[in-house]
């Protein structure tokens, strides 16, 4: 070894390029593996393969690199209710479509520790509620927006588009939803089923009856 080389310290292995990602990756598995609380930015950085310096130009903080991974939910959001989708069909066939989003959005296992990590670390960090309802919001204002714009064409008689999409939302949630978040089994009942009769109730609770001597005319 030459007189102008120099003997480097050992230590983790840097990441060239894509550093953010990575450190973002390695946060989302100790998260959920651990909590929010527990890890350290130290451990992030070992599991990222970077150097704590490395870190600290890319994150200032573990809050930072949270509300990095709620755009990646974000993102997981959008797809799950992509653009366009309040126009493809009638009422029913619309709904359908919304219920299906939400029982595959809910299958995802990353989401669903994702959403266990929330509801464990929000009582400790309160911001922690607040940023993922302000990601979760969007996608339920769309669905507001869409059942007070079907109340306004007299297909449907939401008076409160808020509560029927809380009531939707909270019957699927019932069946599928709170038994995977405590790890029991669901009701032997088919997702279809629920689906279906869900639909159902909501439609006769809600869609307004035509005019005496017309059709019906739920098309949306």
């Amino acid at each position: 070894m030459g007189d102008g080389e120099s003997v480097q310290p050992a230590g983790p292995k840097v990441r060239r390029g894509g550093s953010r990602e990575a450190i973002v990756e390695a946060a989302e598995r100790l998260f959920l593996e651990r909590g929010f609380g527990t890890v350290s930015m130290d451990d992030l950085a070992e599991a990222a393969g970077v150097v704590r310096r490395t870190l600290y130009n890319q994150f200032t903080s573990k809050e930072e690199i949270f509300r990095e991974m709620l755009l990646r939910v974000s993102g997981q959001l959008e797809n799950a209710l992509p653009p366009g989708i309040e126009t493809q069909g009638n009422v029913e066939e619309v709904l359908h479509l919304i219920a299906r989003a939400i029982l595959d959005l809910h299958a995802r296992p990353g989401y669903l520790g994702f959403l266990r990590m929330v509801v464990a670390d929000s009582r400790q960090f309160p911001w922690i509620a607040e940023a993922f309802a302000a990601v979760m919001e969007p996608q339920s204002e769309r669905f507001v927006r869409y059942l007070a714009h079907l109340t306004e064409m007299g297909v449907l008689d939401c008076r409160n588009p808020v509560l029927a999409v809380r009531q939707f939302t909270g019957i699927l949630n019932e069946f599928f939803l709170w038994p995977w978040m405590m790890g029991r089994e669901g009701a032997p009942i088919s997702a279809e089923e629920v689906v279906e009769d869900t639909i159902r109730m909501f439609l006769q609770h809600y869609r307004r009856p035509p005019p005496s001597g017309q059709g019906d005319d739920s098309k949306a």
